[in-house]
């Protein structure tokens, strides 16, 4: 594929997260087959049919990109270039009947040479003024950036170096300064450790702002972001697939997304906001 013409690969996305978007709105009310479950999440039958149906579509048009997602990998993990896909992203809402989840689809590109990371904690990133956009243990930079729900039908898209959009129309971030004033995403994703470290985030930010959100969908927090509905979001031990999209469209709608990874394979400690937010959420984060 040409990576000179990223319209055409936002293009086949948005046909896919709209596919695999026609599967949950027609099973939303459905019982579901669960394929494993834990304390915390949910493995469906219906996340493999979608990403199946995700991959059939993106590998049509471009047969040499492996697509990466939370149901594995199909394709050369080597490549210089990939897809990330989250075929549900919300899986619990789903599974529950709660229309609050999402397709996300990020095309992304291998940097040469890239991979730095700033050590510590995203007071010290934020401080250098780093912006994380390269994901992956390898150094991965998102290009095109697709959130789909299609339980409000919100198609929420971006091209680096463009403006976000939602449902064709250009979106910008929040323009909130005050953090009393904020409303602020986060979540305790999966694990033991996870709720170890969140709980007393939420503990010193919730008597800090106007009011926190625990939706359980990262694409859609970020994107919430994005367009202004909510002034940031932090989350610790998301994975790839749940920020690849999401984070490229907080960039393009003029805010702020820093990642870091943490203990485990394609996992993240994020935090993403308008950016004028910063140095107060540094103390949370």
């Amino acid at each position: 594929m040409t990576l000179r013409d990223p319209s055409a690969a936002l293009l086949r996305a948005v046909q896919a997260a709209r596919a695999a978007g026609e599967v949950m709105r027609a099973n939303l009310r459905s019982a579901k087959k669960i394929n494993s479950a834990t304390q915390h999440d949910i493995k469906l039958e219906l996340d493999v049919r979608c990403q199946r149906t995700i991959e059939r579509l993106l590998r049509r048009a471009y047969p040499h990109v492996p697509v990466l997602g939370e149901e594995g990998i199909v394709g050369d993990p080597e490549a210089p270039v990939r897809w990330v896909v989250d075929p549900i992203d919300g899986t619990v809402n789903f599974t529950y009947g709660i229309p609050h989840a999402c397709v996300s689809i990020a095309l992304q590109r291998r940097v040469p040479g890239s991979g730095f990371r700033v050590p510590g904690s995203p007071r010290r990133a934020a401080k250098l003024g780093t912006r994380n956009s390269e994901l992956g243990t390898c150094g991965f930079q998102s290009l095109v950036g697709v959130v789909y729900d299609p339980f409000t039908d919100e198609l929420w898209t971006a091209i680096r170096g463009r403006p976000a959009r939602l449902n064709g129309r250009v979106i910008r971030v929040s323009r909130r300064t005050k953090l009393k004033e904020a409303v602020v995403a986060i979540g305790f994703a999966k694990q033991k450790s996870t709720l170890a470290k969140m709980l007393p985030t939420f503990n010193r930010l919730i008597h800090r702002v106007r009011k926190i959100r625990i939706m359980g969908a990262a694409a859609l927090s970020l994107v919430y972001v994005a367009t202004g509905r909510m002034d940031a979001y932090i989350e610790y031990g998301l994975r790839l697939w749940d920020i690849a999209a999401g984070g490229l469209i907080v960039e393009c709608a003029g805010g702020e997304f820093w990642s870091q990874p943490v203990k485990g394979k394609h996992t993240y400690e994020i935090v993403a906001s308008n950016g004028r937010l910063r140095r107060q959420l540094e103390k949370f984060s």
